[in-house]
């Protein structure tokens, strides 16, 4: 029994305004948290077949060439070695997570510096990373690769399509009564998962079984399947807990398909966990990028015309770029448009998603800018932001499904006090600190994917939800249980949601804010089919059934569910795709940044002393991971905006801080009080839910508001990402 939701037109039904639990929207704890804090959920790295193997990646130590030799005789008949792998079936660069796009193999062809270019596999791990240093690699190394995506003489790309022109910009710029031309730039950032990348291979016959630190796992298969030449039929992947990803486990890395290639070859099960260094080197980054920005607007600060222009890197060869201009399009208004966009080929790792690819970074500029035109017109910096909210979508000119990116502005100016803002640079002082307002509008593009569910209701009352969606760290657990125990009537911990098995009917992923929309409408729609089947079996109407802590409600009487249910089980498919609405509206979540700043006089150092976020995203489903999840991207945002830089060294491209000591997070003392607010929300056109993306919606600005608070405080406009102590005091005097 299956039902299938294509979302082609608005779903009002509303259905889970109707339940008797109330369950989705509360701030429930996750089901498996007690799992995690006592160290019994299972990840990755640990499981342990039986005779289990140990491998260690071996990478390139040249930017660009050739593998000659591996130099493998040097370990054969070190104890405990196993083998040395390495050929064209290894993977070069990690996959991208999309389902069109096979990945880059070859060990041979060397494109960046800490490339995979073989596996060392042994009885135990220290073994392993012994031979791995000790072998004796030949490379022929060749003298044309590029590593600065400013250098001339650099290959640069200027995909057709990502080459707008709407109106005549040129002279939309030239008659403005106010304009800005300011040029911003954002470093290279890495993903850095609290979980490093680990896969698990074992084989029965031709049957292969991947345990891996995973976020989409119909794609993951196919991806594997691909690099191996095999069926995707003869794989299974189990990811039931992945600790963090941020877009860098979207793809199959090179570990994956290393584990599978020597555990086929010496017959036993091999283990390999990449080291955090392998992890910045061989996992996708966040490009760096060049941003020029260009506002023309009336004598009344409404704007005119909008350029956005931007260059970005990645490796020769790969098809992904940051789309920096993503919320340009849709956010404000103005007639006349440019965007150009380019890329610059470089051989440096792997440039790929990373939270809120495009608007986490094109955000920055466009906010940034917009302040810089509130201060040019004397417009306070929300009024010229609201000035500018078109009624429809600029470029495509359809109408928004929803939009209250104005209240949010407007909600958030009043939680956080905003009329209190210093009106110049300096006037707000604590002692030796200088102290700013700054604020930004959060935008975020709302995406469905395709999605499947299977929900089962037992004989004992219970039900199970099954799919192959991932919880990386999210909520998915939590809220899939919540929409199942609201729809069916059952008390949340009557309800057992099981994840991370590609066996389970195919989910979305956990990638581009979509998961818990699009896996959560195919457990919706599973259980309008489960209840229809129970309803069928009591001779009733569908809409007639009533169900209430684990009861049916007939006549007035409470008869437990699970008396209703001696003809056994009742299991439903449930199917979710994405339709006309996805089309015919332009979609997104709105909210808005507020931080205050103190800018220390004497030493230029930064103190975020407290941020907000208002937020409007239709269905909060999980009041409590939602609100995690804005958090966690508003603290991304405190490092985008003073600490997070990926370093290149220009010589040959390799990273220099490929590390947690030298990449700089924000830990607990660089993060104040955050205060997140949830406005109250339907948006019938995006799913059965009438929720929308949230997970990266809190980082999408936010870095953009401290920066606006520090100009604030003292005067001084940040272009150039991070807002590091030098850049800082060169300009205070």
């Amino acid at each position: 029994m299956s039902k299938e939701l294509v979302m082609d037109a608005a779903d009002t039904r509303r259905l889970l305004d109707h339940t008797a639990q109330h369950l989705t929207g509360a701030p429930l704890d996750r089901p498996e948290g007690p799992l995690k804090v006592s160290g019994r959920a299972t990840y990755a790295h640990e499981y342990a077949p039986e005779n289990c193997a140990y491998g260690v990646l071996v990478r390139a130590t040249i930017a660009k060439g050739r593998l000659l030799l591996l130099g493998e005789d040097v370990v054969r008949g070190v104890p405990g070695v196993l083998g040395v792998f390495s050929g064209d079936r290894f993977l070069r660069n990690p996959a991208q997570g999309t389902a069109n796009q096979a990945p880059v193999q070859g060990a041979e062809q060397i494109e960046y510096l800490g490339q995979p270019i073989a596996l060392v596999v042994a009885e135990t791990f220290e073994q392993a990373r012994h031979a791995a240093q000790s072998l004796d690699l030949r490379f022929a190394p060749e003298e044309d690769g590029a590593f600065d995506p400013e250098a001339e003489g650099t290959t640069v790309e200027a995909p057709e399509k990502k080459q707008q022109d709407f109106g005549d910009f040129d002279a939309a710029f030239a008659d403005a009564a106010f304009t800005i031309d300011a040029t911003y730039t954002t470093p290279a950032q890495s993903n850095a998962p609290m979980e490093p990348h680990a896969s698990v291979a074992s084989w029965d016959g031709e049957k292969l079984t991947l345990w891996g630190s995973y976020q989409m796992l119909k794609y993951n298969r196919n991806e594997l399947a691909d690099s191996l030449g095999i069926d995707p039929a003869n794989i299974r992947i189990h990811a039931p807990y992945v600790g963090g990803g941020f877009g860098s486990k979207l793809g199959i890395a090179p570990e994956a398909v290393a584990a599978a290639i020597a555990a086929r070859d010496i017959g036993r099960p091999v283990k390999i966990a990449m080291s955090r260094q392998q992890v910045f080197e061989t996992t996708v980054r966040r490009s760096e990028s060049r941003q020029r920005v260009r506002l023309a607007a009336d004598k009344d600060g409404v704007l005119t015309g909008l350029a956005h222009e931007a260059r970005v890197s990645q490796l020769p060869g790969e098809a992904f770029s940051e789309p920096v201009a993503q919320a340009t399009h849709f956010l404000y208004g103005g007639a006349s448009r440019r965007y150009r966009h380019e890329i610059a080929r470089v051989n440096r790792p792997c440039a790929g998603s990373m939270r809120a690819p495009g608007e986490a970074i094109g955000m920055l500029a466009i906010e940034n800018a917009m302040d810089e035109l509130a201060e040019a017109t004397g417009i306070d910096p929300i009024e010229l932001r609201k000035r500018n909210l078109p009624d429809r979508h600029p470029e495509q000119d359809i109408p928004y499904s929803s939009r209250m990116l104005a209240e949010c502005l407007d909600d958030g100016a009043r939680r956080f006090g905003w009329d209190k803002r210093p009106a110049r640079p300096g006037e707000m002082r604590d002692g030796e600190w200088r102290i700013g307002y700054g604020v930004a509008s959060a935008a975020r593009k709302n995406i469905t994917s395709p999605a499947e569910a299977r929900v089962t209701l037992t004989t004992e009352g219970d039900a199970v939800v099954e799919t192959d969606m991932t919880d990386i760290g999210t909520g998915t657990y939590a809220v899939l249980g919540q929409i199942a125990a609201d729809m069916l009537g059952l008390p949340r911990e009557r309800v057992r949601v099981i994840l991370g098995d590609t066996e389970l009917p195919p989910g979305p992923g956990s990638g581009g804010s979509w998961g818990a929309s699009s896996s959560g409408s195919a457990v919706l729609e599973a259980c309008v089919a489960v209840k229809r089947e129970l309803a069928d079996r009591l001779g009733l109407v569908a809409d007639g059934l009533v169900l209430s802590d684990g009861d049916v409600i007939l006549d007035n009487r409470r008869i437990p569910l699970a008396d209703t249910l001696g003809a056994g089980p009742i299991s439903a498919h449930g199917v979710f795709k994405p339709g006309k609405t996805s089309k015919e509206y332009a979609q997104a979540a709105y909210g808005a940044f507020f931080a205050e700043v103190g800018v220390n006089d004497v030493t230029g150092e930064v103190r975020v002393r407290r941020m907000l976020g208002s937020f409007a995203a239709g269905r909060i489903l999980n009041e409590k991971t939602a609100r995690s999840q804005c958090i966690g991207g508003m603290v991304f945002g405190i490092g985008s905006a003073l600490t997070e830089e990926l370093v290149h060294d220009l010589r040959d491209g390799h990273i220099v801080n490929r590390d947690l000591a030298e990449y700089h997070l924000p830990v607990n003392l660089d993060v104040p009080q955050i205060d997140v607010h949830f406005l109250e929300e339907r948006d019938d056109l995006t799913c059965p839910l009438q929720s929308k993306g949230i997970g990266e919606l809190g980082i999408s600005g936010a870095g953009a508001a401290i920066t606006n608070a520090i100009r604030n405080a003292i005067g001084v406009r940040i272009r150039s990402y991070p807002a590091t102590l030098d850049k800082l005091l060169a300009e205070m005097g």
